[in-house]
């Protein structure tokens, strides 16, 4: 009897554990109506608005012109829906990475070539190895000099563009349907990275940037969501967050 009872009890942690581990892998997803004419049906990161694309059955794969014109009417249809809600649509200047200059003879790395690599030259973990200017005796980062702070930047750069192709990629985002962030937040537009943390109906409880990124690539773009620690979340993030340099935290605002 005892037997049994320890058995069925590692049967129902074991069982439970799944689930448990299942319910942490998978997001919220949203429910779109389906297609009476089997139409394949895009919906909108709202949670709530959609669109079918005509001539595309479910399961198959539009055309990046045919994705842009199905987001193109989502985003109309939203806009109708919600004519109070701000929008943030104008020009922003995207974040762009210094190119970095030809390799110098015997072989020696220049600060463009290190942040490039995310770097800096003679330095494990992107640190220099040493002082390399003028020091104020008793600060930390007293040791690094503008120079040091031009490969960071170079570095930042480069992971900013980095985020910037794979918003701009479906393939990238492990999309299914053509569809990228981009279609809908042209240069990120209206992401608003600066009121998170918020609540989000969507999820139903408090969410953070990324949250709502994967949210995102797991319901319009129907991909994947991607692990926390993942270099393209995090890239994608940092793009996002690019565009809206100078603009004042505000957490918490809808």
């Amino acid at each position: 009897m005892r037997r049994r009872t320890a058995l069925a009890l590692m049967a129902g942690l074991a069982l439970g554990g799944g689930l448990l581990a299942r319910s942490r892998a998978d997001g919220p997803r949203h429910a779109v109506p389906a297609s009476k004419d089997g139409n394949l049906v895009v919906g909108l990161c709202d949670g709530v608005t959609s669109a079918e694309v005509p001539g595309v059955k479910e399961g198959g794969t539009p055309s990046r012109a045919q994705a842009q014109e199905v987001s193109d009417r989502l985003m109309a249809e939203w806009r109708r829906k919600n004519p109070q809600a701000r929008w943030d649509d104008g020009p922003v200047e995207v974040a762009q990475v210094p190119k970095a200059p030809p390799p110098q003879p015997g072989g020696a790395v220049t600060p463009g070539q290190a942040g490039a690599q995310g770097a800096t030259p003679g330095g494990a973990g992107g640190m220099p190895s040493g002082p390399q200017g003028a020091t104020q005796e008793g600060h930390t980062y007293g040791a690094f000099s503008e120079r040091d702070e031009a490969i960071w930047k170079a570095a930042t750069d480069r992971f900013v563009a980095e985020g910037d192709k794979i918003f701009h990629s479906a393939e990238q985002l492990g999309g299914t349907i053509a569809v990228s962030c981009d279609m809908c937040h042209p240069n990120a537009a209206n992401t608003h990275p600066e009121t998170y943390p918020k609540y989000q109906v969507q999820f139903g409880r408090v969410a953070l940037l990324r949250d709502m990124i994967n949210w995102c690539i797991e319901n319009p773009v129907r991909g994947r969501p991607l692990p926390d620690d993942d270099r393209k979340l995090k890239a994608i993030e940092a793009y996002i967050l690019a565009q809206r340099k100078g603009v004042a935290l505000e957490y918490g605002k809808h």
